[in-house]
This record gives structure tokens, sequence and C-alpha cells, in this order.
């Protein structure tokens, strides 16, 4: 045990990671990020781009808590812009129609809406109409946190029905299959990832859960100090204080993930273990194809660094 957290310890930290997109993967390393995607008739297209994040240009942002709060914004801002590039390579079909700016707002708007409801509005109204603890902050949290966990759960298992959603999370295998493989030292190549796992300690779905955690135990904080300045409080008051109260929650969680990821003791691996778990379903087996497009996105990251940057053993910091 202790040998193995010494050589963890010991190993190098650098940022690669990524995400899935449409029939695709991209994958970020330092200073750039590139995504290939394969079309209907099998050619990998790839996009690559030049990046460097706020946090290695402003002391600010690159403090603890800020630094999660600024990685998950541009997490966000640049996987919309990928999924977006690789439906148009993957659905040719669709990049010819006109895009409907208005339609595109009001669909952007409804997915907002209902991530509100679905994970903030309903949990505290279902806490408050079945349990009388709505003066009870850490009692209402745990309450309200637990079905928000339920709900998280539930959508991601009903969205991993539908085919598309399936390939999607096919592609996540891959990519973190990848990621593993680079880490490992071993040569990048087909047959070695997919000898990995589909699962990942430093994965989005990971760090959701620790977010799903982190709230309960702030809001519970929050809340607490609420009812001693205020002597109540309501649904609305509640919505209203918690809602932009989520980056914190985001740069907390982003600490919380980096610290577990590396550590071995008991209390950690039980902290990653949800994670992990639920990976059991944002992740599936990608065939070689998948694989292989993981790998070229590897590759055109990294560019003339490539060969480099492979052959050592690494622990890969970003999340994805």
């Amino acid at each position: 045990m202790i040998k193995t957290i010494l050589l963890s310890l010991m190993k190098p930290t650098i940022l690669v990671g990524g995400q899935a997109v449409i029939e695709g993967v991209m994958m970020r390393v330092p200073g750039s990020y590139a995504t290939a995607v394969r079309d209907p008739k099998g050619k990998i297209h790839v996009d690559k781009h030049d990046f460097i994040s706020v946090t290695e240009k402003s002391k600010l942002w690159a403090k603890p808590i800020f630094r999660g709060m600024a990685g998950l914004f541009e997490a966000m801002k640049m996987g919309m812009q990928t999924l977006q590039w690789s439906a148009d390579i993957a659905m040719p079909e669709e990049k010819n129609k006109e895009p409907n700016k208005f339609v595109e707002f009001l669909s952007s708007l409804f997915a907002i809406g209902l991530a509100i409801t679905l994970f903030m509005i309903a949990p505290m109204w279902i806490t408050t109409k079945l349990f009388d603890v709505e003066r009870e902050a850490v009692a209402f949290n745990l309450a309200s946190g637990g079905f928000r966990i339920t709900f998280f759960v539930i959508y991601i298992f009903l969205i991993s029905l539908m085919k598309d959603v399936s390939r999607l999370f096919q592609y996540h295998g891959a990519e973190h299959r990848v990621v593993y493989n680079f880490e490992s030292g071993k040569k990048v190549e087909i047959n070695n990832a997919q000898n990995f796992p589909t699962q990942h300690p430093r994965c989005g779905t990971s760090f959701m859960f620790i977010v799903l955690l982190s709230a309960i135990i702030i809001f519970s904080v929050v809340d607490s100090l609420l009812i001693y300045m205020l002597g109540h409080i309501s649904l609305p008051i509640r919505l209203v204080v918690h809602l932009p109260m989520i980056p914190l929650v985001a740069g907390l969680s982003y600490e919380i993930i980096k610290i577990t990821a590396r550590k071995e003791s008991l209390i950690f691996r039980i902290l990653r273990a949800p994670g992990l778990w639920l990976q059991n379903i944002t992740t599936q087996k990608p065939d070689n194809d998948m694989v292989e497009v993981a790998i070229i996105a590897l590759k055109e990251a990294f560019g003339e660094k490539y060969d480099e940057m492979v052959g050592k053993e690494y622990v890969a910091e970003a999340i994805g």
C-alpha cells in the first residue's frame, strides 16, 4: 500500500483529458486540444486549436477553488464547440440546413430550465412536501440532496438506453482507455489501450457526483446561517441563494477530485467509488475503430511534441 502511494506521488502530473463527441473524441493537452471524428464514409477528420487557460494567465484564477470555476466554464465552452463541429462532420446532411437561431435559443433555454427544475427545484419541492424539515438545514439538504442524486442516476441511465447516447458513451470509454494507456508509459496503440478500464477517477461523471455531495455540505452551512439571521427560510429563498453558489460548489469539487484521484487511503477510495460505479453507465466498451479515433485525437493534440511526451508514466490531471 505505502509503495503504491509513494510511486503515485512520484509520477509527474500533466493536463491530459477530453470528452466524447458525436462519432469521435476531443483530447486536450497543455497548450492545445484536438477533436477527431469519423464521417459516415469512414474518413477521420481532425480539428486542432491552440488553447491557453485563464488559470495560466491570471494569478487569481490559478488559486484553489477559482481554478475549478474557470476550468468548468472553459470545459463547457470547449465541449459545446467541439460537439457542434463533430455534428457537422458526422451528420453532413444536417450541416447544409439553414440554422434557426430562435429555435436554437429556445432549445438552450429549455435545456437550462429542465436542468434547474430537475436538479434544483424538484428535489427541494419534494423534500418540502414530504418532510417537515424546512427549518432544519442539515436534514433538509440531506433529503433534497438524496433526491437530487437519485434523479441524476435515473437521468443518465435513461439516456444511456438511447442508441446515439450509447455510442457517445462508447467513445467516452475509448477516451478513458487511451488516457490510461498514455499515463501508463506503454506504447499508445489500440491493443494496449483496449486492456485498460473504461472507468477513470478523474472523469466528469465522478466530478458531477462530487458536486452533488459537496452541494449538500455547502448548502447546509449556508442555510444554517440564513435561518440564524432570518429566523426562517422558504423554498424561493433557498433557490435564489443556492443557484448562484453552483460555481463555488464546482470549484470546491474540483479540488476534492484532484486530491482523491491520487490518494490510496480507504477514505479516498470510498469517495471515489460512487463516481467510478456511475461510469458503468456513462462509459461503455469501445470497439477498435473508436479507440483508433481517440488515439488520433491525442496524437494531433500533441502534434510535434507527441514522440517526446509518450513513453513516460504520468498522472493525468484533466477531467474528462
